[in-house]
């Protein structure tokens, strides 16, 4: 490693350099501190004058989940300036759910005050909007943890003092909204393949023989499904760590199932040993592993990615690794094979890449 100290310098000067050197640093990791917090929470608090039309507050909107068939998807990220932003493959996600699920309400939570500055046609929105069971409403960070085990926490602030802080923040949404709502959440990269009505309430799935997934969760809103939630929502108040990704995601189901199934292995979780809560297989959701992400993306894989989804109710394309991967409109690849058939509105409103 090359030396920040000048090659001149003397051990007294170096001293000085060094002290001088960490002075600024730890200058910076004060003023970091200070001002990163504040810039994410005016991010998710702004206000927008007129004519922006910003989404309902959804503790405030004319239409509000219903305890029971509620599905929820969280975009956590804040546009600067405010508008309205959902990729091909999120808008694929929502309305695969919708589609496959027609009895279910669709809710789509931006953690931001977000809009529109005028009705301008956006191919994508309008795909949406055909479907009258897909609801898009924005949460206020400030209440939305009211009368809930995390309000005094939320108000710390810590949440946006994150290393992963847009990840973390879904974390969170997600085991509060099933808190206060029940119903079943979805990560924003899935493609729904089946209905959701003779699924029994209270689940989630195996990523592998050691974690359970927190990309597809069902709890109920009262009973069994409400306690697991409120368990969950407290190992994060006590458990939350912002340095480490995936602690507050699959870290909190992991940990809760361990306790109460008596087992630290996730393919043992069976429903008579964890309070009525099933924890699927890998196939059900998980079913093509991290590992092996490319088969959604080249044709060559084409007939053994869809034979490997057969038996899957949801399908995960871990768009933490695939999002780089485009898939041209009309090629022969599982995932545009997938979109063109559970979510053709989005798939024939993305232009030429999906």
């Amino acid at each position: 490693m090359v030396s920040i100290i000048p090659f001149y310098a003397n051990g007294k000067n170096k001293r000085k350099v060094f002290l001088s050197v960490g002075l600024v640093l730890a200058m910076v990791y004060v003023l970091y501190s200070i001002d990163y917090q504040p810039l994410h929470e005016n991010c998710f608090a702004r206000e927008f004058p007129d004519p922006f039309r910003v989404l309902e507050d959804v503790q405030q909107s004319h239409k509000q989940p219903q305890h029971g068939k509620n599905i929820f998807f969280h975009e956590t990220s804040c546009s600067a300036d405010g508008i309205i932003r959902l990729n091909a493959r999120q808008a694929c996600a929502i309305e695969s759910a919708a589609r496959m699920n027609p009895n279910w309400n669709a809710f789509v939570l931006f953690a931001a005050p977000v809009g529109f500055r005028n009705k301008s046609a956006l191919p994508l929105l309008d795909a949406l909007h055909a479907y009258p069971n897909i609801n898009l409403r924005y949460v206020n960070l400030s209440t939305y943890a009211q009368d809930t085990p995390l309000e005094d926490w939320m108000h710390t602030g810590e949440i946006f003092r994150s290393k992963y802080m847009n990840s973390h923040l879904s974390d969170v949404m997600r085991y509060l909204t099933l808190f206060k709502y029940g119903g079943t959440y979805l990560d924003l990269d899935v493609v729904v393949l089946k209905s959701f009505d003779t699924m029994e309430p209270n689940y989630a799935g195996a990523e592998s023989p050691r974690w359970v997934a927190a990309g597809v969760i069902n709890f109920e809103s009262d009973g069994h499904g409400h306690e697991l939630a409120a368990m969950c929502v407290r190992d994060l108040l006590i458990n939350f760590n912002g340095q480490d990704w995936g602690n507050n995601g699959p870290g909190v189901i992991t940990r809760v199932l361990k306790r109460i199934c008596s087992t630290k292995a996730p393919l043992m979780m069976t429903r008579e040993r964890c309070r009525y809560f099933t924890v699927y297989p890998p196939e059900a959701f998980y079913a093509i592993n991290f590992d092996d992400y490319l088969q959604f993306f080249e044709e060559r894989w084409l007939d053994q990615a869809l034979a490997t989804l057969n038996r899957s109710i949801v399908t995960h394309v871990w768009n933490k690794f695939s999002r780089d991967n485009k898939v041209r409109v009309g090629s022969r690849v599982a995932y545009g094979v997938l979109a063109e058939q559970y979510c053709p509105r989005v798939y024939k409103a993305s232009g030429e890449f999906f």
